[in-house]
């Protein structure tokens, strides 16, 4: 279990997040919205030990998270970033293969034991990306790489994953096959996950909770019916919004409300 009680973050004289509590679940999937610069990837850094919080605590396992070593929390938490940075070319599977360093026992590429290889091979058929598993990094496309850095989250086999736009540069298929294999994950082995997505409905559809914030600040946290309201979403964004149940999974619906223009 993973827990941010009352938390502050800060930049300097700037504060990113005031007062945030969020308890991420084992077999729940919680999304994170609210407008940029809501202090929604300042959230996911506090959660994996990035930055420190100024006030309040970050609790895993009911220790603070500041006990454990860099490797202990690699083992229990992944993270998908925006955009993974490399420094010398790799494969897709030594990519991959880089999330099971923390549970090997030795420090250099040559590592791997066979269950390991079972874990990578496993996770990019998962991804979609087994015929690209010897291409360069930085030969894929955006989504390409996208699924590179959510598999190799996965090869951690840690059971809380925190994914800042995991669907970024993906498409609708990749999307939804992204976000469902994070929701079995959470269903089937008793993972936690943390999602930040600027796709409100994707939110709705995936996710057992949503915190929404603005300004740093919480909102409103609770399931998605009880979040991803008119009233919350406007509040948020300050845009006028319709939401309906969607027709086949009863989940709130939401749709831009756009006036259009009248020609003279």
């Amino acid at each position: 279990m993973l827990e941010a009680r009352n938390i502050t973050v800060t930049y300097g004289e700037r504060r990113a997040l005031t007062g945030v509590s969020l308890r991420l679940k084992a077999g729940t999937v919680t999304a994170i919205v609210g407008p940029n610069g809501a202090g929604k990837s300042s959230l996911l850094r506090a959660f994996n030990g990035t930055i420190r919080p100024a006030h309040g605590e970050i609790i895993l396992d009911e220790l603070p998270l500041r006990s454990y070593s860099r490797r202990a929390v690699s083992r229990r938490i992944a993270t998908v970033a925006q955009e993974a940075e490399l420094r010398f070319p790799v494969t897709v599977m030594e990519f991959v293969l880089g999330g099971r360093y923390a549970r090997a026992s030795a420090g250099a590429w040559g590592w791997e034991s066979q269950h390991d290889l079972k874990v990578a091979q496993e996770v990019l058929r998962e991804t979609e990306l087994e015929t690209l598993s010897g291409r360069i990094m930085n030969q894929l496309s955006g989504g390409e790489r996208q699924r590179a850095v959510l598999a190799r989250a996965l090869a951690t086999e840690a059971n809380i994953l925190l994914l800042d736009e995991p669907t970024a540069n993906l498409d609708l298929g990749h999307q939804a096959t992204i976000l469902a294999l994070v929701r079995a994950r959470c269903d089937q082995r008793g993972a936690s996950a943390a999602v930040i997505t600027h796709d409100i409905n994707l939110a709705a559809q995936f996710a057992d909770s949503v915190l929404l914030l603005k300004n740093g600040q919480p909102l409103a946290l609770g399931a998605p019916s009880q979040v991803l309201t008119e009233s919350m979403i406007g509040a948020a964004f300050g845009v006028r919004v319709l939401v309906d149940a969607h027709p086949l999974t009863g989940v709130p619906r939401v749709t831009p409300v756009h006036e259009l223009r009248r020609s003279l």
